[in-house]
C-alpha cells in the first residue's frame, strides 16, 4: 500500500511524498509445499479421466504454472526436437523445455482421442481453452481420491518437478532456465525443501 500511494503521487501529481515514520511489514518467507514421487504417482493415477490425467502430468513433466498450460497451442509441442514451447509466459517471455518420450507418447495419445482444433486443452467449447477454475477442481478432485494428505495446491506440482529435479543433481542454473524465474534467488527456495543430504544428518538423540 505504501508502494502504491508513493507512485500515484509520483505519477499523477508529478511529487514525492514522505511515507516518514511509516514502518513497512516484514515480507513472510514460507517454504513451499512439495509432494514426494510416490505421492505425485498417486495423484496421476486418481485423476478422473485421461484428459486430466494428461493435463496435471504435463504440469508436472514440465514444471508449468497453471496459465501456462492452459494457454498451451497443439502447435507448441515441438515432436521432432522434444521440446515444449511457451509462449509469452510471466513476464513476456518466451521458453522452451524438454519433454521426454514418454510425455510425447502420452500427449499423443491424448490428442488422436480427443482431437483438438487450437488450443492442446480446449474446455466445452471446441477451440477455447480449459478454464483455470476447472483445471485445480481437477486437481483438487485428484488430490482426494488420491488421499494427500498435505496441504498443497496445483502450483505444488510445479514445486516438486523443481524440488526432484534438484535432488537428481540438476544443476540450479539450469532449473532456473527450465521454470522460467527472472532471478537465482527465487529458484534457490528449492534448496531448502530438498532431502537430499538432509536426509543423512544423524541426530544426536540417536546416540543416546
Amino acid at each position: 500500500m505504501i508502494s502504491a500511494v508513493k507512485k500515484f503521487y509520483g505519477k499523477v501529481y508529478k511529487s514525492v511524498i514522505d511515507v516518514g515514520e511509516i514502518s513497512r511489514p516484514r515480507p513472510e518467507h514460507r517454504l513451499p509445499n512439495v509432494l514426494s514421487k510416490d505421492e505425485v504417482k498417486k495423484l496421476l493415477n486418481a485423476s478422473l479421466n485421461e484428459k486430466h490425467r494428461v493435463m496435471l502430468s504435463l504440469i508436472y513433466a514440465c514444471g508449468l504454472r497453471r496459465s501456462e498450460l492452459i494457454d498451451l497451442h497443439v502447435s507448441d509441442v515441438d515432436v521432432s526436437r522434444r521440446l515444449l514451447i511457451i509462449r509469452q509466459a510471466k513476464g513476456f517471455k518466451d521458453r522452451v523445455v524438454p519433454i521426454s518420450e514418454r510425455t510425447i507418447e502420452m500427449v499423443k495419445s491424448y490428442e488422436e482421442r480427443f482431437k483438438p482444433l487450437s488450443y492442446l486443452f480446449e474446455g466445452q467449447f471446441p477451440g477455447r481453452k480449459y478454464s483455470t477454475s476447472s483445471l485445480e477442481s481437477v486437481f483438487r478432485a485428484a488430490s482426494k481420491k488420491a488421499g494427500i494428505k498435505k496441504d498443497v495446491t496445483l502450483h505444488g506440482l510445479r514445486h516438486s518437478y523443481a524440488t526432484h529435479l534438484l535432488e537428481a543433481g540438476t544443476d540450479l542454473r539450469y532449473i532456473q532456465e527450465l521454470l522460467g524465474h527472472k532471478s537465482s534467488r527465487t529458484t534457490e527456495i528449492y534448496t531448502h525443501v530438498t532431502v537430499q543430504g538432509i536426509q543423512k544428518i544423524r541426530s544426536p538423540f540417536d546416540d543416546l
